[in-house]
């Protein structure tokens, strides 16, 4: 297919270069792109994905074409929404972003394992700040697709301050996201993953929830979505203490999970790189705990998967396990955004086989099996 080729082209030349840069040239290319006149239609026409009723969701008050979207990482500061937006995805997550830009961590911090079809990151939240990210989406206008926005905290602001940076983030961007993720979960932010549990936990999300409904009052309208990105590298324990904090907090759904510290089975010489974990071997984990909180949650909770999504039967054991939605990232970087169709189709395939005639039936299916 004409797509795949352009790809493996464009990957051949990519690969060449350092992680970062690509992921720099990807991005603002794909952004400056967007500007010219019919290249979103171009867009459109190579990757586009034809809707159909048998894969579209409506959630939290939201209707998405079909279940994948775009996990976020991959477009910090926003810059290439337009372009992302014509590949084939049904949504995207843009961030981390936190009150204030800060450069993140010291450089190389992107590293590619392709013996393991993986990345290890640490960039730590580098960002242009909440204020930049709100005037590019002003200026963006209409959306063809749902955005999440997914905040953070500041480097420098120690925990026991945390919720007023996640407050600051939405008091910039509440106008500009159809829903907003809270990201508690990244380990390249020193003591970031301890806001996951305890005390800290309840207190920094009823704040988010206060101020989530001061902006639904401000700006007019109900409140928007928010949910909560957890980590793969919880016990059950901490998994059932997070879900049951979670679903009191009036939080809307989890996203599950975010890059993982483990580093089981890898081959490749860049695995004893420190930090965050993406791609395949991610897969087994993230739908374990995608199950376990669908049943301690009795299905109640929305979850969206995220984690090792590379082929549409990664997508369908993590739907079947209780994810309503799912995103990709790492399986863009390997395999090209031609991904998104051939999952579309394997999705719809599957579901034949099942006797499902939308996917909604699908979510959670191995509890009830």
């Amino acid at each position: 297919m004409l797509n795949s080729l352009i790809y493996r082209l464009a990957k051949s030349l990519l690969f060449r270069m350092d992680p970062e840069a690509a992921h720099r040239l990807i991005v603002d290319g794909m952004g400056s792109a967007a500007r010219i006149p019919g290249v979103k239609r171009t867009l459109s026409a190579v990757w586009g994905v034809r809707k159909t009723p048998d894969l579209a969701v409506d959630l939290f008050g939201l209707h998405f074409a079909h279940p994948i979207g775009l996990a976020a990482g991959l477009d910090k500061n926003a810059k290439a929404v337009a372009g992302f937006s014509r590949i084939g995805l049904s949504f995207l997550e843009v961030g981390t972003v936190t009150p204030v830009g800060q450069p993140g961590n010291e450089r190389p911090r992107l590293f590619r394992l392709p013996a393991d079809e993986s990345l290890i990151n640490r960039m730590g939240f580098n960002n242009e700040g909440a204020a930049a990210m709100a005037e590019r989406l002003r200026r963006l206008g209409r959306r063809t697709v749902p955005l999440a926005v997914n905040i953070g905290k500041n480097k420098m602001t120690p925990n026991e301050n945390a919720a007023n940076d996640y407050r600051r983030c939405l008091q910039l961007l509440y106008p500009y996201g159809d829903f907003f993720v809270v990201n508690i979960s990244s380990p390249n932010t020193p003591d970031l993953r301890a806001l996951q549990h305890g005390d800290e936990l309840n207190r920094l999300l009823a704040e988010v929830k206060e101020e989530m409904e001061t902006q639904a009052e401000r700006h007019g309208g109900l409140v928007k979505p928010i949910l909560v990105k957890i980590a793969p590298d919880n016990t059950e324990e901490q998994l059932r203490y997070m879900a049951d904090a979670i679903v009191r907090s009036g939080m809307s759904g989890i996203i599950a999970t975010n890059t993982t510290v483990g580093r089981d089975g890898l081959t490749d010489p860049n695995a004893r790189e420190t930090g965050g974990l993406s791609g395949k071997p991610l897969a087994k984990r993230s739908t374990e705990v995608i199950r376990s909180l669908y049943a301690m949650t009795q299905g109640k909770l929305p979850i969206i998967g995220s984690g090792g999504i590379f082929s549409a039967d990664d997508a369908y054991e993590k739907i079947r396990a209780g994810a309503s939605l799912v995103e990709v990232y790492t399986a863009l970087i390997y395999k090209g955004p031609g991904l998104l169709k051939v999952m579309h189709k394997g999705l719809r395939e599957r579901l034949k086989k099942d006797g499902f005639s939308r996917i909604s039936e699908a979510v959670g299916a191995d509890h009830r099996d």
